[in-house]
Protein backbone atom coordinates (compact mmCIF):
# COMPACT_ATOMS: atom_id res chain seq x y z
CA UNK A 1 0.00 0.00 0.00
CA UNK A 2 1.17 3.70 -1.18
CA UNK A 3 0.55 4.97 2.14
CA UNK A 4 -0.45 3.57 5.87
CA UNK A 5 -2.02 7.20 7.43
CA UNK A 6 -4.31 9.88 6.54
CA UNK A 7 -5.59 7.44 3.35
CA UNK A 8 -9.26 9.21 3.53
CA UNK A 9 -7.94 12.06 3.36
CA UNK A 10 -4.95 11.71 0.57
CA UNK A 11 -8.29 10.51 -1.13
CA UNK A 12 -10.25 13.49 -0.77
CA UNK A 13 -7.97 15.57 -2.13
CA UNK A 14 -6.89 13.60 -4.83
CA UNK A 15 -11.13 13.68 -5.68
CA UNK A 16 -10.44 17.44 -5.22
CA UNK A 17 -7.38 18.69 -7.62
CA UNK A 18 -8.62 15.43 -10.36
CA UNK A 19 -11.90 15.58 -11.68
CA UNK A 20 -11.52 12.15 -13.69
CA UNK A 21 -10.44 10.39 -10.31
CA UNK A 22 -13.36 12.07 -8.76
CA UNK A 23 -15.50 10.40 -11.21
CA UNK A 24 -14.19 7.39 -11.18
CA UNK A 25 -13.85 7.32 -7.41
CA UNK A 26 -17.76 7.43 -7.32
CA UNK A 27 -18.65 5.11 -10.11
CA UNK A 28 -16.34 2.24 -9.48
CA UNK A 29 -14.99 2.84 -5.59
CA UNK A 30 -13.66 -0.51 -5.13
CA UNK A 31 -11.72 -0.57 -8.76
CA UNK A 32 -10.42 2.72 -8.06
CA UNK A 33 -9.00 2.83 -4.48
CA UNK A 34 -7.83 -0.43 -5.25
CA UNK A 35 -5.72 0.85 -8.44
CA UNK A 36 -4.26 3.63 -6.43
CA UNK A 37 -3.11 2.58 -3.32
CA UNK A 38 -2.01 -0.81 -4.64
CA UNK A 39 -4.24 -3.32 -2.54
CA UNK A 40 -6.63 -5.71 -3.19
CA UNK A 41 -9.56 -4.87 -1.01
CA UNK A 42 -11.91 -7.79 0.76
CA UNK A 43 -14.19 -9.24 -1.83
CA UNK A 44 -17.09 -9.63 0.79
CA UNK A 45 -17.15 -5.71 2.56
CA UNK A 46 -18.94 -3.17 0.28
CA UNK A 47 -17.56 0.13 -0.43
CA UNK A 48 -19.45 3.28 -1.19
CA UNK A 49 -18.00 6.40 -1.97
CA UNK A 50 -20.62 9.66 -1.24
CA UNK A 51 -20.44 12.92 -2.61
CA UNK A 52 -22.36 15.42 -0.69
CA UNK A 53 -23.44 18.99 -1.97
CA UNK A 54 -24.46 22.72 -1.25
CA UNK A 55 -27.62 20.97 -0.70
CA UNK A 56 -27.21 17.67 0.36
CA UNK A 57 -25.47 16.17 3.92
CA UNK A 58 -24.84 12.98 4.65
CA UNK A 59 -24.59 11.74 8.46
CA UNK A 60 -22.81 8.31 8.84
CA UNK A 61 -23.21 6.37 11.92
CA UNK A 62 -20.91 3.75 13.01
CA UNK A 63 -22.04 0.31 12.99
CA UNK A 64 -23.85 -0.96 15.88
CA UNK A 65 -21.18 -2.95 18.71
CA UNK A 66 -20.86 -6.85 18.62
CA UNK A 67 -21.80 -6.82 22.13
CA UNK A 68 -25.27 -6.01 24.01
CA UNK A 69 -25.92 -3.57 26.32
CA UNK A 70 -25.48 -6.02 28.98
CA UNK A 71 -22.52 -7.54 27.82
CA UNK A 72 -20.63 -4.64 27.73
CA UNK A 73 -21.49 -3.60 31.52
CA UNK A 74 -20.44 -7.20 32.61
CA UNK A 75 -17.18 -6.60 30.75
CA UNK A 76 -16.70 -3.30 32.81
CA UNK A 77 -16.88 -5.43 35.56
CA UNK A 78 -15.30 -8.59 34.20
CA UNK A 79 -12.34 -8.03 36.68
CA UNK A 80 -13.71 -9.19 39.66
CA UNK A 81 -16.16 -11.58 38.18
CA UNK A 82 -14.20 -14.77 38.05
CA UNK A 83 -17.82 -16.28 35.86
CA UNK A 84 -16.67 -13.84 33.19
CA UNK A 85 -13.03 -14.27 33.06
CA UNK A 86 -14.62 -18.01 32.98
CA UNK A 87 -16.67 -16.99 29.75
CA UNK A 88 -13.13 -16.15 28.00
CA UNK A 89 -11.89 -18.93 28.51
CA UNK A 90 -12.43 -22.46 26.95
CA UNK A 91 -12.19 -26.16 27.77
CA UNK A 92 -10.00 -26.66 30.47
CA UNK A 93 -6.09 -27.63 28.95
CA UNK A 94 -4.46 -30.77 29.65
CA UNK A 95 -1.30 -30.70 31.27
CA UNK A 96 1.84 -29.77 29.74
CA UNK A 97 3.43 -32.78 27.68
CA UNK A 98 7.32 -33.51 28.73
CA UNK A 99 9.44 -33.03 25.60
CA UNK A 100 10.09 -36.31 23.82
CA UNK A 101 13.68 -37.59 24.07
CA UNK A 102 16.31 -35.32 21.65
CA UNK A 103 18.20 -37.15 19.06
CA UNK A 104 15.67 -38.99 17.49
CA UNK A 105 17.57 -38.77 14.39
CA UNK A 106 20.49 -39.60 15.92
CA UNK A 107 23.05 -36.93 14.70
CA UNK A 108 25.57 -39.30 14.13
CA UNK A 109 26.76 -37.96 11.83
CA UNK A 110 25.95 -34.33 9.59
CA UNK A 111 23.59 -35.21 6.56
CA UNK A 112 24.81 -33.81 3.25
CA UNK A 113 23.31 -30.09 2.27
CA UNK A 114 20.95 -31.42 -0.06
CA UNK A 115 19.52 -34.74 2.44
CA UNK A 116 19.21 -31.65 5.33
CA UNK A 117 17.28 -29.46 3.38
CA UNK A 118 14.78 -32.19 1.89
CA UNK A 119 14.40 -33.25 6.15
CA UNK A 120 13.91 -29.64 6.99
CA UNK A 121 10.91 -29.87 4.53
CA UNK A 122 9.89 -32.91 5.44
CA UNK A 123 9.68 -31.91 9.07
CA UNK A 124 7.89 -28.46 7.95
CA UNK A 125 5.38 -30.77 6.17
CA UNK A 126 4.73 -32.60 9.42
CA UNK A 127 4.22 -29.40 11.44
CA UNK A 128 1.80 -28.23 8.88
CA UNK A 129 -0.34 -31.25 9.36
CA UNK A 130 0.00 -30.79 12.72
CA UNK A 131 -1.24 -27.36 12.53
CA UNK A 132 -4.34 -27.99 10.62
CA UNK A 133 -5.19 -30.53 13.15
CA UNK A 134 -4.75 -27.96 16.05
CA UNK A 135 -6.88 -24.98 14.54
CA UNK A 136 -10.15 -24.30 14.89
CA UNK A 137 -12.65 -24.67 12.03
CA UNK A 138 -12.98 -21.37 11.73
CA UNK A 139 -9.38 -20.54 11.62
CA UNK A 140 -8.67 -19.50 15.12
CA UNK A 141 -5.68 -20.59 17.10
CA UNK A 142 -5.21 -22.13 20.60
CA UNK A 143 -2.85 -21.06 23.23
CA UNK A 144 -3.06 -22.27 26.75
CA UNK A 145 -3.07 -19.83 29.94
CA UNK A 146 -1.38 -20.96 32.42
CA UNK A 147 0.39 -19.61 36.26
CA UNK A 148 4.12 -20.02 35.98
CA UNK A 149 4.38 -19.30 40.09
CA UNK A 150 2.02 -21.94 40.63
CA UNK A 151 1.43 -25.28 38.24
CA UNK A 152 -1.50 -26.13 40.41
CA UNK A 153 -3.95 -23.85 39.15
CA UNK A 154 -6.11 -25.40 36.38
CA UNK A 155 -4.97 -24.42 32.59
CA UNK A 156 -7.23 -23.38 30.12
CA UNK A 157 -7.34 -22.87 26.30
CA UNK A 158 -7.81 -19.24 24.83
CA UNK A 159 -8.53 -18.18 21.32
CA UNK A 160 -7.27 -14.78 21.61
CA UNK A 161 -7.34 -12.73 18.17
CA UNK A 162 -3.73 -11.78 18.78
CA UNK A 163 -2.45 -14.94 18.83
CA UNK A 164 -3.35 -16.01 15.64
CA UNK A 165 -2.21 -12.78 14.20
CA UNK A 166 1.09 -13.70 15.99
CA UNK A 167 1.28 -17.39 14.53
CA UNK A 168 0.19 -16.24 11.37
CA UNK A 169 2.53 -13.54 10.74
CA UNK A 170 5.25 -16.06 11.34
CA UNK A 171 3.47 -18.59 8.76
CA UNK A 172 2.65 -16.98 5.97
CA UNK A 173 6.29 -17.36 4.70
CA UNK A 174 5.92 -20.76 4.02
CA UNK A 175 5.13 -21.33 0.70
CA UNK A 176 3.48 -24.69 1.19
CA UNK A 177 -0.35 -25.09 0.25
CA UNK A 178 -1.40 -26.35 3.44
CA UNK A 179 0.14 -22.75 5.31
CA UNK A 180 -1.01 -20.64 2.57
CA UNK A 181 -5.11 -22.50 3.52
CA UNK A 182 -4.36 -22.28 7.49
CA UNK A 183 -3.48 -18.52 6.80
CA UNK A 184 -6.81 -17.55 4.73
CA UNK A 185 -9.02 -19.34 7.35
CA UNK A 186 -7.11 -17.17 10.02
CA UNK A 187 -7.23 -14.09 8.39
CA UNK A 188 -10.80 -14.51 7.34
CA UNK A 189 -11.02 -15.36 11.48
CA UNK A 190 -9.39 -12.16 12.20
CA UNK A 191 -12.09 -10.05 10.09
CA UNK A 192 -14.72 -11.23 12.11
CA UNK A 193 -13.14 -10.60 15.06
CA UNK A 194 -12.37 -7.27 14.28
CA UNK A 195 -14.24 -3.87 16.06
CA UNK A 196 -14.65 -0.20 14.64
CA UNK A 197 -13.23 1.16 13.29
CA UNK A 198 -10.32 -1.76 13.13
CA UNK A 199 -9.35 -2.27 17.00
CA UNK A 200 -8.76 -5.76 18.65
CA UNK A 201 -8.76 -6.94 22.06
CA UNK A 202 -7.26 -9.89 24.15
CA UNK A 203 -10.45 -10.33 26.22
CA UNK A 204 -14.12 -8.93 26.27
CA UNK A 205 -12.99 -7.93 29.99
CA UNK A 206 -10.30 -6.61 29.08
CA UNK A 207 -9.88 -3.04 27.05
CA UNK A 208 -8.64 -2.84 23.27
CA UNK A 209 -5.05 -2.90 22.83
CA UNK A 210 -2.32 -1.47 20.26
CA UNK A 211 -0.80 -4.99 20.65
CA UNK A 212 -3.55 -7.08 19.01
CA UNK A 213 -4.90 -4.19 16.78
CA UNK A 214 -1.37 -3.87 15.27
CA UNK A 215 -0.32 -7.58 14.49
CA UNK A 216 -3.74 -8.18 13.34
CA UNK A 217 -3.55 -5.43 11.07
CA UNK A 218 -0.50 -6.45 9.79
CA UNK A 219 -2.66 -9.83 8.79
CA UNK A 220 -5.71 -8.70 7.54
CA UNK A 221 -4.81 -5.56 5.75
CA UNK A 222 -7.22 -6.11 3.05
CA UNK A 223 -10.33 -5.37 5.02
CA UNK A 224 -11.23 -1.49 4.14
CA UNK A 225 -11.02 -0.02 7.30
CA UNK A 226 -7.31 -1.31 7.99
CA UNK A 227 -6.72 -0.17 4.15
CA UNK A 228 -8.23 3.05 4.40
CA UNK A 229 -6.63 3.75 8.11
CA UNK A 230 -9.56 3.62 9.91
CA UNK A 231 -8.20 2.79 12.49
CA UNK A 232 -4.59 5.34 12.68
CA UNK A 233 -6.58 8.08 14.58
CA UNK A 234 -7.10 6.10 17.90
CA UNK A 235 -3.63 4.39 17.52
CA UNK A 236 -1.82 7.30 17.42
CA UNK A 237 -3.80 9.01 19.74
CA UNK A 238 -3.07 6.20 22.35
CA UNK A 239 0.61 7.94 22.60
CA UNK A 240 2.48 9.18 26.19
CA UNK A 241 3.73 12.79 26.11
CA UNK A 242 6.91 11.23 24.73
CA UNK A 243 5.60 9.83 21.87
CA UNK A 244 5.44 6.24 22.57
CA UNK A 245 3.01 3.67 22.35
CA UNK A 246 0.80 2.94 24.95
CA UNK A 247 -0.59 -0.65 25.23
CA UNK A 248 -3.78 -0.43 26.20
CA UNK A 249 -6.53 1.56 24.70
CA UNK A 250 -8.96 3.33 27.86
CA UNK A 251 -11.84 4.57 25.55
CA UNK A 252 -15.38 6.29 26.67
CA UNK A 253 -17.80 3.17 27.50
CA UNK A 254 -14.82 0.47 27.26
CA UNK A 255 -13.68 -1.94 30.52
CA UNK A 256 -10.76 -0.10 32.44
CA UNK A 257 -9.78 -3.23 34.42
CA UNK A 258 -6.00 -2.10 33.91
CA UNK A 259 -5.16 1.66 34.16
CA UNK A 260 -4.17 1.56 37.93
CA UNK A 261 -0.98 -0.48 36.84
CA UNK A 262 -0.87 -1.95 33.04
CA UNK A 263 -0.49 1.67 31.27
CA UNK A 264 2.72 1.20 29.69
CA UNK A 265 5.13 1.53 26.87
CA UNK A 266 6.43 -1.95 26.04
CA UNK A 267 9.12 -2.37 23.18
CA UNK A 268 7.51 -5.23 21.54
CA UNK A 269 4.28 -2.89 21.67
CA UNK A 270 6.22 -0.42 20.04
CA UNK A 271 7.59 -2.42 17.14
CA UNK A 272 4.34 -3.74 16.17
CA UNK A 273 3.15 -0.61 15.77
CA UNK A 274 5.56 0.65 13.88
CA UNK A 275 5.25 -2.29 12.13
CA UNK A 276 2.03 -1.58 10.84
CA UNK A 277 2.15 2.53 10.83
CA UNK A 278 5.71 2.70 8.96
CA UNK A 279 8.15 5.15 8.87
CA UNK A 280 6.29 8.52 9.50
CA UNK A 281 6.65 11.42 11.96
CA UNK A 282 4.35 9.78 14.24
CA UNK A 283 6.56 7.10 15.09
CA UNK A 284 9.76 8.91 14.91
CA UNK A 285 9.95 8.79 18.90
CA UNK A 286 8.79 5.45 19.29
CA UNK A 287 11.36 5.24 16.97
CA UNK A 288 14.06 6.53 18.88
CA UNK A 289 12.79 5.25 22.09
CA UNK A 290 13.33 1.82 20.85
CA UNK A 291 17.00 2.25 19.43
CA UNK A 292 18.12 4.19 22.45
CA UNK A 293 17.12 0.87 24.44
CA UNK A 294 19.14 -1.22 22.19
CA UNK A 295 22.41 1.14 21.31
CA UNK A 296 22.17 1.77 25.22
CA UNK A 297 21.92 -1.78 26.53
CA UNK A 298 18.63 -1.19 28.65
CA UNK A 299 16.90 -4.08 27.27
CA UNK A 300 16.49 -5.48 30.63
CA UNK A 301 13.51 -5.89 32.07
CA UNK A 302 11.94 -3.35 29.75
CA UNK A 303 9.13 -5.23 28.37
CA UNK A 304 6.46 -6.65 30.83
CA UNK A 305 4.88 -8.96 28.43
CA UNK A 306 7.99 -10.40 26.34
CA UNK A 307 9.95 -12.53 28.78
CA UNK A 308 13.07 -13.16 26.38
CA UNK A 309 15.45 -10.45 24.98
CA UNK A 310 14.87 -12.27 21.92
CA UNK A 311 11.62 -11.45 21.72
CA UNK A 312 12.10 -8.24 21.60
CA UNK A 313 14.70 -8.33 18.73
CA UNK A 314 11.84 -10.38 16.63
CA UNK A 315 9.80 -7.92 17.17
CA UNK A 316 12.36 -4.88 16.06
CA UNK A 317 13.79 -7.10 13.00
CA UNK A 318 9.66 -7.26 11.62
CA UNK A 319 9.55 -3.72 12.33
CA UNK A 320 12.99 -2.68 10.38
CA UNK A 321 11.64 -5.13 7.31
CA UNK A 322 8.07 -3.66 7.31
CA UNK A 323 8.91 -0.20 8.03
CA UNK A 324 11.93 1.35 5.86
CA UNK A 325 13.84 2.99 6.27
CA UNK A 326 12.32 2.83 10.10
CA UNK A 327 15.21 1.46 12.59
CA UNK A 328 17.90 0.86 9.82
CA UNK A 329 20.36 2.00 11.65
CA UNK A 330 19.98 -0.87 13.87
CA UNK A 331 20.16 -3.81 11.54
CA UNK A 332 24.47 -4.43 11.80
CA UNK A 333 23.78 -4.08 15.63
CA UNK A 334 20.92 -6.40 15.94
CA UNK A 335 22.92 -9.36 14.55
CA UNK A 336 25.39 -8.84 16.64
CA UNK A 337 23.20 -8.78 19.82
CA UNK A 338 21.46 -11.78 18.54
CA UNK A 339 24.66 -13.77 18.34
CA UNK A 340 25.56 -12.73 21.45
CA UNK A 341 22.58 -14.64 23.16
CA UNK A 342 24.43 -17.21 22.58
CA UNK A 343 25.54 -19.62 25.68
CA UNK A 344 29.17 -21.25 25.56
CA UNK A 345 28.03 -24.17 23.03
CA UNK A 346 26.77 -21.79 20.50
CA UNK A 347 22.99 -22.32 21.44
CA UNK A 348 20.62 -19.51 21.66
CA UNK A 349 18.37 -21.63 24.21
CA UNK A 350 15.48 -23.75 24.31
CA UNK A 351 13.79 -24.63 20.40
CA UNK A 352 11.34 -21.62 20.76
CA UNK A 353 14.25 -18.80 21.18
CA UNK A 354 16.00 -20.32 18.60
CA UNK A 355 13.73 -20.00 15.89
CA UNK A 356 13.34 -16.72 16.81
CA UNK A 357 16.86 -16.00 17.22
CA UNK A 358 17.03 -17.72 13.64
CA UNK A 359 14.18 -15.87 12.03
CA UNK A 360 15.51 -12.44 13.35
CA UNK A 361 18.63 -12.99 11.82
CA UNK A 362 17.04 -13.70 8.51
CA UNK A 363 15.02 -10.52 8.58
CA UNK A 364 18.17 -8.34 9.08
CA UNK A 365 20.15 -10.59 6.73
CA UNK A 366 22.82 -12.16 8.84
CA UNK A 367 22.11 -15.83 8.75
CA UNK A 368 24.83 -16.68 6.90
CA UNK A 369 26.58 -15.75 10.61
CA UNK A 370 25.41 -18.92 12.30
CA UNK A 371 25.74 -22.56 11.26
CA UNK A 372 22.21 -23.39 10.04
CA UNK A 373 22.33 -27.30 9.21
CA UNK A 374 23.17 -27.61 12.94
CA UNK A 375 19.97 -25.25 13.86
CA UNK A 376 18.03 -27.34 11.29
CA UNK A 377 18.96 -30.53 13.02
CA UNK A 378 18.33 -28.92 16.68
CA UNK A 379 14.51 -27.82 15.38
CA UNK A 380 14.15 -31.34 13.75
CA UNK A 381 15.31 -33.15 17.24
CA UNK A 382 12.63 -31.37 19.54
CA UNK A 383 10.04 -32.09 16.84
CA UNK A 384 7.36 -34.90 18.23
CA UNK A 385 6.25 -37.54 16.63
CA UNK A 386 2.99 -36.12 15.82
CA UNK A 387 4.51 -33.09 14.24
CA UNK A 388 3.99 -30.43 17.36
CA UNK A 389 7.36 -28.73 18.83
CA UNK A 390 7.25 -28.70 22.95
CA UNK A 391 4.81 -25.70 24.53
CA UNK A 392 7.21 -22.84 26.14
CA UNK A 393 6.26 -19.55 27.79
CA UNK A 394 5.97 -17.39 24.78
CA UNK A 395 4.89 -14.16 26.13
CA UNK A 396 2.85 -13.48 29.86
CA UNK A 397 3.02 -10.38 32.81
CA UNK A 398 5.78 -11.87 34.59
CA UNK A 399 6.52 -8.83 36.85
CA UNK A 400 5.23 -10.72 39.67
CA UNK A 401 3.42 -7.76 40.43
CA UNK A 402 0.64 -9.07 42.16
CA UNK A 403 2.20 -12.59 43.71
CA UNK A 404 1.36 -15.95 42.22
CA UNK A 405 -1.84 -14.42 40.93
CA UNK A 406 -0.09 -12.12 38.83
CA UNK A 407 2.29 -14.97 36.88
CA UNK A 408 0.59 -15.64 33.92
CA UNK A 409 2.23 -17.57 30.76
CA UNK A 410 1.13 -18.49 27.03
CA UNK A 411 2.21 -20.58 24.95
CA UNK A 412 1.39 -23.84 23.30
CA UNK A 413 2.83 -26.43 20.63
CA UNK A 414 0.84 -25.13 17.86
CA UNK A 415 2.62 -21.68 18.90
CA UNK A 416 6.04 -23.32 19.04
CA UNK A 417 4.99 -24.83 15.91
CA UNK A 418 4.80 -21.86 13.81
CA UNK A 419 7.62 -20.30 15.14
CA UNK A 420 10.06 -23.33 14.25
CA UNK A 421 8.24 -23.75 10.77
CA UNK A 422 9.30 -20.04 10.29
CA UNK A 423 12.93 -20.96 11.01
CA UNK A 424 13.12 -24.10 9.06
CA UNK A 425 11.81 -22.07 5.85
CA UNK A 426 14.43 -19.35 6.10
CA UNK A 427 17.09 -22.37 7.04
CA UNK A 428 16.26 -24.61 4.23
CA UNK A 429 16.29 -21.76 1.48
CA UNK A 430 19.91 -21.44 2.45
CA UNK A 431 20.85 -24.83 1.36
CA UNK A 432 18.62 -24.79 -1.97
CA UNK A 433 21.35 -24.90 -5.00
Amino acid sequence: MKRSIDVTEFLAAKAEDDCDFRNRLLAKPRETIEAELGVTLAKEHEIHVHEESYAKTHLVLPPRSKLTKAEKEAAKHGATSLEFLRKTMHDPAPPVRPAEPGGKRGRKGRAGGGSLAGAGRESIRKGLTFLESAIDDNGAWRCIRFNVGDPDIPRHFERPPFVSALCVLALECSGEALAQAICSATRTYLADTIEYPGLWRYYRHLPQDLDSTSLCSLVVGAHPWIALGRNIPPVLANRDEDGRFMTWVLADGEPDVVSRFRIEADPVVNANVIAYLGDHPATRNAQRWLEALIVEGRLEGSSKWYPDTVSIYYAVARALNLARPALERLRPMLADRVLGLRDENGDFGNVLQTAQAVSTLHRIGALDRIDTGRRVEELMDSQHEDGSWPELLAFGDQTLKWGAIGQIGHGAESLTAAFCIEALEHLVETMQP
